[in-house]
């Protein structure tokens, strides 16, 4: 089950890549959510191999997510492997420069279920896919819209 949308956004591919890469602030933002958030690569510099374990609540259930950066390609795309209970997901970040102030963000969000109880889960989710296409691409538009907000304070 895919989901993905495009955003444009006012600063340059070389601006949005960098404030993208800025990790600890995303680490920081799902703390502050309650998740709990730990490294587990030994990297300074942004590159394949970095890698994170979350855990945290979901619908009553305590979750644990494993992800893995498998492409960095500078500062064109991203993207992430998910490994969690039955299902295995991939985010990729792509960005497309559409003049030297405006980027175009392409963000997709890929799952697919490792067992049956997973594969029910999916299935649940097909069920609501229209709503919740709807609450992807508000919530990466809100994000696209605070990246923006950051250029122009910068």
């Amino acid at each position: 089950m895919k989901f993905s949308t495009k955003e444009d956004i006012e600063a340059p591919i070389d601006a949005v890549f960098k404030m993208l890469c800025d990790f600890e602030m995303f680490e920081r933002a799902a703390m502050r959510r309650g998740a709990e958030v730990q490294r587990t690569d030994t990297k300074s510099a942004p590159g394949v191999g970095m890698g994170w374990r979350t855990a945290f609540s979901l619908r009553g259930k305590r979750r644990q997510v494993e992800i893995e950066m498998i492409t960095f390609d500078k500062p064109n795309e991203m993207v992430f492997e998910c490994r969690s209970q039955g299902l295995v997901s991939l985010m990729t970040v792509e960005l497309v420069a559409l003049s030297r102030s405006r980027t175009r963000i392409m963000m997709s969000f890929d799952i697919k279920p490792l067992n049956l109880s997973a594969r029910l889960l999916v299935q649940s989710l097909k069920l609501a896919k229209t709503s919740l296409n709807k609450k992807y691409k508000l919530r990466v538009a809100e994000f696209v819209k605070s990246l923006e907000e950051r250029h122009l304070s910068a």
